[in-house]
């Protein structure tokens, strides 16, 4: 898929667990594995806004696009 998360890595640069993620933002924990892993079909706006709030990132820091050769 051409769309590549990169959720884990955000995690990592903040120190933040899934489960503070989850919680500040107001969704699962096992929501939060399936966007990490990118076995997600969407991402509503609402939801990317409130996760970039609670990392203090960009859309772009979280989602890239990398073209199938």
């Amino acid at each position: 898929m051409p769309i590549v998360v990169t959720l884990d890595v955000m995690l990592t640069k903040r120190k933040v667990r899934s489960k503070q993620l989850a919680e500040e933002v107001g969704i699962t924990v096992q929501n939060i594995s399936l966007l990490k892993s990118g076995k997600v079909k969407g991402v509503r706006f609402e939801t990317l806004e409130a996760i970039c709030k609670a990392l203090d990132c960009q859309p772009g820091d979280i989602l890239s696009y990398e073209p199938d050769e």
